[in-house]
């Protein structure tokens, strides 16, 4: 059942207020939610489109699922169906379009958030705020200042937070294979690291429609300004080309095209292998990029079709003279889709499918030591991305995925697509989090929200 805008902020009149208070929780979940250690927790999922079908599922192995929610309430219908048939003996499994009812719940302990980028910093700090723990999709932000605001809610309220990147935790272990090997120092010195992470689709124009019965489209949009839903006829091969849905990502308003999309995984595993998971770029150059619009000032002039970049090479240094590049492809490097690593004595490189190069080969004979990869792992055993972060419930401590080491590596995706956008270099403070010297890109770390979806801090 659809409503207004005007009657979602009415029914949520008092989540709002409820989240601007300061809360403090007793620590463990277990406690705090009046549950015994050995007793499942209740997770409750917000946003149960395409993606959700991975993430619930997982989380429903290690928690009861209690609640649904989508602006979509046909997917919400769908995910309810899903629950139904995870848990056979479930009790009662409701239903929502207004995401704070979830978090009203007391008995709810865990949130699941799997929505459309723009939605994740206020559904997230919302959640942390209402005493959840939160795993979330990746990106996790749509600009660098909103990484900030949940880093700073995630302090505040001590809560346990998981992102999405399951290159971290699952593929076979070859991303923590990979940066294993880089740190026993097999391949020397590691000098430069290049991401190849696809190319960006384009749509041609994509012409007005009714929203789809079951779709709240203003509910849908958020934070973004209100506009025409757009859609093309559905091919029956593939989805239609539109403003939502799957297709969020080719839209800047929503997201950030390939550059967030798959840089979420490729860069965040390259500044890890690097060392430099804690800090950021000092500057991000621009080498090439092509949009499927023109652009004025850094922004698309025609709203009919995606604007994300569809092309790019992008060069970022940082300060101990290690050089990421982002690209969209890498072929004359002879790779596509993966990381190549650079060293002063050889090379690897990985992706989901392998890991090769003559360091990889030399295993077989001189295998790793355990130890190196337990403690890049934070002494947890790896393999599955949702059991260690429902570990990391128990223990109260941040999963392998934590909100500060996924916030730099967004930084520096954000960064990448400023300028590109921008189409200049641009200088950048890692200790302040700031672009230097150039207030046009400064102002683009951060978005002016659409009035009644502003996220409270």
């Amino acid at each position: 059942m659809s409503q207004n805008r005007r009657d979602f902020l009415k029914s949520g009149a008092a989540a709002s207020a409820a989240v601007t208070t300061p809360f403090w929780f007793p620590l463990p979940t277990a406690i705090a939610s009046g549950k015994s250690p050995n007793e499942r927790l209740t997770v409750g999922c917000i946003g149960t489109g395409s993606r959700w079908g991975g993430v619930g599922p997982a989380a429903m192995k290690l928690a009861d699922c209690a609640a649904v929610c989508d602006a979509d309430s046909n997917h919400a219908e769908a995910g309810k169906k899903r629950v139904k048939k995870a848990q056979p003996g479930a009790k009662q499994v409701d239903v929502y379009e207004d995401y704070r009812k979830i978090l009203d719940r007391k008995d709810i302990d865990v949130v699941t958030i799997v929505t459309p980028d723009h939605w994740h910093t206020k559904m997230a700090v919302e959640a942390m705020k209402a005493g959840k723990d939160v795993y979330c999709e990746k990106p996790l932000t749509l600009t660098i200042d909103e990484g900030k605001i949940i880093r700073e809610t995630l302090k505040d309220t001590g809560r346990v937070f998981q992102v999405g990147t399951q290159q971290r935790s699952e593929m076979g272990l070859k991303f923590l294979k990979a940066i294993s090997i880089i740190r026993e120092g097999r391949i020397g010195t590691l000098k430069k690291v290049t991401c190849a992470i696809g190319g960006g689709p384009t749509s041609g124009a994509i012409p007005k429609a009714d929203v789809p019965t079951g779709l709240n489209w203003d509910l849908w949009l958020g934070q973004a300004p209100m506009v025409d839903y757009r859609s093309k006829q559905p091919n029956p091969e593939r989805r239609a080309n539109s403003r939502c849905h799957y297709e969020f990502r080719w839209w800047y308003e929503y997201s950030g095209g390939k550059m967030t999309d798959w840089g979420a995984h490729h860069v965040d595993i390259a500044q890890w292998a690097m060392g430099l998971e804690n800090t950021g770029p000092i500057s991000v150059e621009p080498i090439m990029a092509k949009f499927p619009v023109p652009y004025k000032a850094g922004y698309a002039t025609d709203d009919s079709q995606y604007n994300t970049a569809t092309q790019f090479d992008v060069k970022a240094m940082f300060a101990n003279g290690m050089e990421l590049r982002i690209r969209h492809d890498a072929k004359d490097m002879g790779f596509g889709n993966g990381i190549m690593f650079e060293g002063s004595k050889g090379r690897i490189f990985v992706n989901r499918g392998k890991l090769t190069g003559l360091a990889v080969e030399q295993l077989e004979k001189n295998p790793l030591d355990p130890d190196t990869m337990t403690k890049l792992y934070k002494g947890k055993k790896p393999g599955s991305h949702m059991k260690n972060f429902f570990e990391c419930i128990a223990t109260r401590e941040q999963p392998i995925s934590d909100v500060d080491t996924h916030h730099r590596a967004m930084t520096t995706c954000h960064l990448a697509n400023i300028a590109t956008r921008l189409d200049r270099t641009l200088k950048f403070n890692p200790e302040t989090e700031m672009i230097v010297g150039d207030d046009a890109a400064a102002q683009m770390q951060s978005r002016e929200p659409r009035k009644g979806y502003e996220i409270e801090v």
